[in-house]
């Protein structure tokens, strides 16, 4: 069974041009080809690779890191379970970090909107924090 990108597309969820894009970078084989050349084809393989991408790209890996955990979902053994438990411990310290980051981004808009509310500066809080921010860089 074959079907069509656009069939692919609605399948995966992912975006006609993001299938074309991922086939360029190599994430995805060089689709085959009928009718001259002119229309993609696609089978089981490619619908669960891409299945596979998309889900990676959900969780925030970077497309190297996809790459990685496409080569590594073809290896078995327990050199492929370490590396990939590395690689996923990686990306959870990375997201971890951020949202350290984002809690405090938050807080610091948080002070400046309830400052703000109060009414007791001259001029807007947020302008006074970005400008600080800005300044100090």
């Amino acid at each position: 069974m074959e079907i069509a990108i656009g069939e692919l597309s609605r399948r995966t969820k992912c975006n006609i041009e993001t299938i074309r894009y991922y086939e360029r970078i190599g994430l995805l084989p060089k689709a085959r080809r009928e009718s001259g050349g002119r229309f993609r084809r696609y089978d089981a393989d490619d619908i669960a690779r891409l299945r596979f991408v998309c889900r990676a790209r959900q969780l925030g890996f970077s497309l190297d890191e996809v790459r990685g955990l496409l080569r590594l979902a073809t290896s078995d053994g327990q050199d492929a379970r370490v590396e990939a438990r590395s690689l996923a411990a990686a990306h959870v310290a990375d997201i971890r970090a951020k949202i350290v980051d984002l809690q405090a981004m938050e807080t610091v808009l948080t002070d400046a909107i309830c400052a703000c509310e109060a009414g007791q500066q001259a001029r807007c809080p947020l302008i006074e924090v970005l400008s600080e921010t800005y300044a100090s860089d």
